[in-house]
């Protein structure tokens, strides 16, 4: 398994082998060590969640408050999605900042978030399923959105009929969710990234 930083810290891109007969293919989609040496810390797995999302669906962007936040390690399994992560991380040098990656099940990559970090991606293809490995279980108090249409973060949608939540509509912009202190800070997220990297050690 090969594995690419993004040009968001904290966000890496993984690309398997794939093994492949007449018989079909084969390939790991998750190797525990191949993550924890690319991060330098545990990745704790403690819930599982997938979504099947029509062509034009958005999902995001998503985030929760730290510590302990969520880190997630997401993988498109059918179909395609263009899966975006942004800095949300008041105080980081990204902030505002993002990266994004395609993810689908010809090439198969898989794409990791830190915590503090904002997840959205949008279905490329109808039925397309996204699996999302997590270090903590859902929160609806600490579980929250900004707007992924917010003209300041600027994401590239592919033209068409885009479909949203209602959650997801009503989400604030950058700005707003900053000026009511509901954004992550960046300092506190690295202060939790180096007590999972001490946990680790000990």
């Amino acid at each position: 398994m090969q594995s690419r930083p993004l040009s968001i810290p904290g966000a890496i891109e993984f690309t398997p082998v794939t093994h492949a007969d007449d018989r079909g293919l084969f390939y790991e989609h998750y190797r525990f060590e191949a993550l924890e040496g690319a991060i330098g810390h545990r990745f704790a797995v403690r819930q599982g969640n997938t979504s099947v999302s029509r062509r034009g669906t958005v999902r995001g962007i998503h985030y929760a408050l730290v510590p302990p936040g969520q880190a997630k390690y997401v993988t498109c399994l059918r179909g395609a999605a263009l899966d975006f992560v942004v800095d949300l991380r008041v105080g980081s040098p990204a902030f505002g900042t993002w990266d994004s990656v395609r993810l689908d099940d010809v090439d198969r990559r898989s794409v990791y978030l830190a915590e503090g970090l904002g997840h959205c991606f949008v279905a490329l293809e109808d039925d397309t399923v996204v699996s999302y490995l997590v270090s903590e279980v859902f929160n609806p108090q600490r579980e929250l959105g900004v707007s992924p249409t917010d003209p300041e973060i600027g994401l590239s949608f592919p033209t068409g009929e885009l479909l949203l939540s209602p959650k997801d509509l009503a989400a604030p912009t950058l700005a707003e969710a900053a000026e009511r202190g509901m954004l992550p800070s960046y300092d506190e997220c690295q202060a939790y990234e180096a007590s999972l990297t001490e946990g680790s050690l000990a």
